[in-house]
């Protein structure tokens, strides 16, 4: 077939946007139509091909439910959640770095006070998590408010196995005080692989890619006056900070979890003797 053809055919899909009130929506429309053409032109897909994509892409629509979103991981391990991040999540020196939000923030957290523990089920080793929030100029931010969530230590969430766990294990919305400290207990989070029996699964399969994530905890940190940021905190020394599944990991978000042998800061923190310790900040710019 002629590429005049196609090339004209591109053209008359293009144009057939023209009438788009949204001025964005025709040009994000546009760009896509020409890229995707542009696709079938240099790839030349069979008709089986082009339908088992079409399949693919219904399949993974069929498997999402209301705690399972298969095209936020379809597009997490095409790097596209960690590009859409890094362009829309640019920081100014100092800021905590942005990653990708995941598919299991599904749910909402139960308000908690400072120290609760968010390990409802207590399978795991103990830890404490503290810091501060702060503007990038180092002003504390009193009231800033922390969406946390994380895997169990076997590597699922509450709505992965409302059966096992709680609903609400390993979440929680706190409340920095007047000084923008937060703390809250919880268990050593691990590494642990997406999930592998939907289409992304298959997809991974076929290219021979492993599932895992390196073991982290999720944050949204939000204050008045000041941009939100969405990350994560990553455990230092864990398996795959070097081979994310959905290329999250960022050297900045590393951090130590300290084997702490302190029997009274253990009584401080309700916590037995000796835990895990993880002590960060977490610094927004002012909006």
């Amino acid at each position: 077939m002629s590429t005049e053809y196609t090339t004209d055919l591109t053209d008359e899909v293009v144009d057939s946007f023209r009438r788009t009130a949204d001025p964005r929506l025709r040009e994000l429309l546009t760009a896509l139509t020409r890229h995707l053409h542009d696709f079938v032109r240099e790839t030349e897909p069979t008709m089986a091909e082009w339908e088992r994509a079409i399949g693919f892409l219904t399949a993974t629509g069929q498997m999402s439910t209301d705690t399972r979103q298969e095209f936020i991981l379809l597009s997490d391990v095409l790097g596209v959640s960690m590009l859409v991040e890094t362009i829309n999540g640019h920081r100014g020196p100092g800021a905590t770095e942005s990653t990708v939000l995941g598919p299991f923030h599904m749910t909402e957290s139960p308000v908690r006070e400072l120290g609760a523990n968010i390990d409802l089920v207590g399978s795991g080793e103990p830890c404490v998590v503290s810091g501060r929030v702060l503007s990038a100029d180092g002003t504390p931010l009193p009231g800033a408010v922390l969406d946390v969530w994380q895997a169990d230590p076997e590597g699922f969430y509450d709505v992965q196995r409302p059966d096992v766990q709680p609903a609400g294990n390993g979440r929680g919305l706190f409340t920095a005080d007047t000084e923008g400290r937060f703390w809250f207990r919880t268990c050593v989070p691990s590494p642990y692989p997406i999930p592998t029996d939907g289409p992304v699964g298959e997809l991974l399969k076929a290219t021979d890619r492993h599932p895992n994530r390196p073991a982290h905890i999720h944050f949204i940190a939000s204050a008045a006056g000041h941009a939100p940021v969405t990350t994560h905190i990553f455990v230092a020394g864990s398996a795959y900070l070097d081979s994310d599944a959905v290329f999250a990991v960022k050297k900045s978000l590393i951090q130590s979890f300290v084997e702490t042998d302190d029997p009274s800061l253990a009584r401080e923190f309700g916590v037995p003797n000796p835990f895990r310790y993880a002590h960060f900040d977490l610094v927004l710019e002012a909006a």
